[in-house]
């Protein structure tokens, strides 16, 4: 069918809940949704596309057909979208890819033992500890097994390398027993490797108490050294929980939510804590999204549908749509009480920034970026009401000397770094005289006229995301008309220092935006508004400086403002004119003998 057939189906829908099912010429499903009026949210990808996001466009480009399920409530719907997503799995569906298989601890069968994360089973005479559904518990159990009981994580083999070298750095730092150097038996590296596996069936609380009697017991026999030997595991244990409480929050269980949306990508993270520990940390890199509330809705909602155990309390770093609606489809799933928080203040909001900030860095490792950097445009964009982070940055400086020698700086930051190659220097040229207003109408016209002039090539063809002008409201108002007018779409802000010329706010729609306590943001507008001021003044320097020195030749007879500026154009500075002959000076263009003469005899006088 082709779109105007696809309208007219779409027109004849009810006005009551149900699934659509999208289907290309091929009738392999390509994408599933649910609506509460199946007749206006069907309808409405056919037709004009002005308010579609691109993923949207691709879609309904690829659609053929469609079929419908009736159904009575918008729940029904929303169980029946997510059992059919999970069945089909459509291309244009926001996917989580469930790639977590079960994994297991493997501990070897051989003369020294080594602990190891397998993600099967094999036949190989190996003992499997697990199954675990989670990755991050299997590395992290390994990792601190590995170290309280101070086992080999190097590739050599033992019996055959046992004593035959030196130790690693492992070993030099107490890591490792160093059975390489022959600093261990083999008797106790079996009986170390018996305890580590015990420690991993039993956990930390029920090794610990075993260690503490038998340390007692050996203390009893007088057998100190394998006392302190116990001792020193114990420690270690207790050292290793302890860190563990750093990233741990007061509630039995509990799910963070991060959705952090770049200008391409998108990283979903998900921090889980089962009594008060961190116990698993997901992450996915998706195409970016345009609505961020739906996105969380649709992303909540497939992760739970791969996963079985469902917290009392899931914490979000934003709105979700119809959040009553997927708390209900989360509830009959669980069976038991569900809640949404979004963290205002206390541990809470602490580990919801921790898992903001990995989202960030995910998304930055990505994009070929600094965590720092991303986070500072991300809190930005939020700050602003932006939909995504603004990938480039221009901003805008007027300088002069009290109306005189009018010039304006323009920079660049493209993520979140100076884009050098990119600024650009304007001299105002409308008029003379003090107004600020007026010089910032006629650079920001300057500049998108080079846009739409300019060829291939030239940095001005690249549109920014985000404009930010060193000054307040009156400078917004003097641009946002220019840029309505050159039929484009870009927020522009206002960038408002204090009493000492420092960052204090951001202006938009006749009112602030306090930027202080945002430090990331705070940052970096700072950064950009020092940036810009630093060029804009370099340049206005510059030009008042050749203004004054004009003026000092413009003092010599039969020298006007053509020729003063033609000498400096020819011999750069005033040092050099004041060194050259009079032959020299008659060299450059425009300067008579007795021009020459006259500059001569100025700057030589007796």
């Amino acid at each position: 069918m082709n779109e105007k057939e696809l309208r007219k189906k779409a027109m004849a829908l009810p006005q009551q809940p149900g699934v659509y099912i999208m289907k290309n010429k091929d009738k392999k499903i390509i994408y599933i949704g649910k609506a509460k009026k199946l007749k206006n949210r069907v309808s409405s990808y056919f037709g004009s596309h002005s308010n579609h996001s691109l993923k949207v466009i691709r879609m309904v480009e690829n659609v053929d057909d469609f079929d419908y399920i009736l159904v009575d409530t918008e729940f029904e719907a929303l169980v029946l979208e997510c059992s059919l997503i999970k069945q089909h799995m459509p291309k244009y569906n926001i996917l989580l890819k469930d790639d977590k298989g079960y994994k297991y601890i493997k501990i070897t069968k051989e003369e020294f033992p080594r602990i190891s994360e397998s993600k099967r089973i094999d036949d190989d005479g190996a003992t499997y500890v697990g199954p675990y559904i989670s990755n991050f518990s299997v590395k992290q159990a390994v990792d601190e097994t590995l170290k309280i009981f101070k086992l080999p994580r190097c590739s050599k083999k033992f019996p055959r390398d046992y004593g035959k070298s030196r130790p690693c750095l492992n070993g030099f730092m107490g890591l490792c027993s160093a059975p390489c150097a022959g600093r261990i038996t083999k008797e106790e590296y079996v009986n170390n490797v018996n305890d580590a596996v015990a420690f991993l069936k039993g956990g930390s609380q029920t090794t610990v108490n075993e260690m503490t009697r038998q340390m007692n017991e050996l203390s009893d026999n007088l057998q100190f050294e394998e006392a302190a030997k116990l001792r020193d595991r114990i420690r270690a244990i207790k050292n290793l929980d302890e860190k563990q409480k750093v990233v741990s929050i007061n509630v039995p269980e509990e799910d963070v939510f991060a959705l952090v949306n770049g200008k391409k990508k998108a990283c979903f993270e998900v921090l889980r804590f089962e009594n008060g520990r961190l116990t698993d940390s997901e992450f996915w890199l998706i195409d970016s999204v345009d609505d961020l509330p739906s996105a969380r809705f649709e992303l909540i909602e497939r992760y739970y549908a791969m996963r079985e155990r469902i917290p009392a309390r899931i914490a979000v770093d934003g709105e979700i749509e119809d959040e009553e609606l997927l708390l209900r489809f989360l509830e009959s799933k669980r069976g038991k009480k569900v809640e949404f928080i979004h963290p205002q203040k206390g541990e809470h909001l602490s580990i919801l920034k921790l898992c903001i900030q990995n989202a960030n860095e995910r998304l930055a490792q990505n994009e070929g970026r600094l965590g720092r950097e991303f986070a500072a445009l991300e809190e930005l964009a939020q700050l602003l009401g932006l939909s995504k982070p603004p990938e480039y940055i221009e901003s805008y400086d007027i300088s002069h000397t009290f109306g005189a020698d009018n010039v304006a700086g323009m920079v660049v930051f493209h993520n979140g770094r100076p884009m050098k190659s990119a600024y650009k220097r304007f001299s105002v040229k409308g008029f003379d005289g003090q107004n600020d207003v007026g010089s910032m109408n006629e650079v920001i016209t300057r500049r998108f006229n080079h846009f739409y002039n300019d060829e291939e090539g030239s940095t001005f063809k690249i549109l920014p995301d985000l404009i930010l002008l060193d000054g307040g409201q009156p400078q917004v108002n003097a641009v946002l008309p220019v840029i309505k007018n050159a039929g484009l779409h870009i927020p522009v802000f206002g960038m408002v220092k204090d009493s000492k010329h420092r960052t204090r706010a951001i202006a938009f729609d006749g009112g602030e935006i306090e930027i202080n306590s945002h430090r990331s943001a705070f940052t970096l507008v700072s950064t950009i508004q020092e940036e810009v001021h630093r060029f804009a003044i370099t340049y206005h320097h510059n030009k008042h400086k050749k203004t004054s020195f004009s003026s000092s030749l413009m003092s010599i007879d039969g020298i006007g403002e053509t020729k003063a500026k033609a000498l400096l154009k020819y011999f750069k500075t005033i040092s050099k004119i004041r060194e050259a002959s009079v032959q020299e000076m008659e060299a450059c263009p425009g300067i008579s003998k007795k021009n020459a003469q006259s500059i001569y005899n100025f700057y030589h006088k007796m």
